[in-house]
């Protein structure tokens, strides 16, 4: 059986998630096409053709031609995006016409779950994210635990034992939370965030590699480095002070603050904090 995939172009979403293409973007640590090529090779599909004109050699680089799923990918290159009716017109000669309608897919979704759309608006992005978070896991991933009903932790994550997570939430690998400080509930920490002592994160979601600074206070909120948007308002704004919010990897805005003012700063507070940071950038780097 073969199945034509189509990868989200520009959403209302597209000016916050600029990273990467939006099949590419991490959700729960995994992309959205990674998710879909795992369900599908479960399914039974043997050829995937994924259309894209978002960055497609991103998506062609990803995909990687399928072998780590057992599949045979090809990535074709578009001029924009395509609906399902314009793929079967386009495409008609690689599909059955009998299973047409279910074999060509625009993947604005998490599979099975097309009444959750993910780049529509931010309470419903976020509100997909929450309605997968029990599903993410899927039999592929290596290291997800859940520790506590509706709490899920990835591997190298070091969590205080004075720290405090209220389910659901999800935690990545290499994620760093501090003493005392509070996720949850309703809150997503992606892969290699650093929350510092005493910050508070609720029915929020925490980017990649984001640095959240002591006591810091996030309520209703997405923030991918420096940037933090308000779910509920939909206002975005950039935080100058690095010591509050900022990115911890190239190809985020960079603080402002130098990390060895940031690292003076902290051993002049508290030493254990600088190991803590120093091993947990040494272990992205390593990563």
């Amino acid at each position: 059986m073969k199945v034509i995939l189509i990868c989200p172009s520009r959403r209302p979403l597209s000016g916050l998630l600029v990273g990467a293409p939006l099949s590419n973007v991490p959700l729960l640590g995994q992309s959205l096409l990674e998710y879909w090529l795992t369900h599908l090779a479960g399914s039974g599909v043997k050829e995937v053709v994924i259309l894209a004109d978002d960055r497609p050699d991103q998506v062609r680089t990803l995909a990687a031609g399928g072998a780590r799923w057992g599949l045979q990918i090809t990535v074709l290159d578009e001029t924009r995006e395509l609906t399902a009716e314009q793929a079967f017109l386009k495409y008609e000669k690689e599909v059955d016409p009998a299973t047409a309608l279910k074999s060509i897919m625009v993947i604005d979704h998490f599979p099975g779950l097309p009444e959750h759309p993910l780049f529509t608006t931010y309470p419903e992005f976020f509100g997909a994210l929450l309605a997968w978070m029990p599903l993410a896991n899927t039999l592929d991933r290596v290291g997800i635990h859940q520790v506590s009903p509706n709490v899920w932790t990835g591997l190298n994550s070091r969590i205080s034992p004075e720290a405090q997570l209220r389910g659901p939430c999800w935690l990545g690998k290499n994620v760093f939370l501090g003493a005392r400080a509070s996720v949850g509930p309703g809150s997503i920490l992606e892969d290699g965030a650093f929350i510092e002592p005493g910050a508070s994160i609720v029915n929020s979601v925490i980017g990649p590699h984001t640095f959240v600074g002591r006591f810091a206070e996030i309520t209703d909120s997405i923030a991918l480095g420096s940037t933090l948007l308000n779910c509920k308002t939909g206002s975005i704004m950039a935080v100058p002070d690095p010591f509050l919010l900022c990115a911890l990897r190239p190809g985020r805005p960079s603080p402002s603050v130098g990390w060895f003012a940031r690292l003076a700063d902290l051993y002049s507070r508290n030493k254990e904090d600088v190991h803590d940071l120093w091993k947990h950038l040494l272990l992205n780097k390593e990563g």
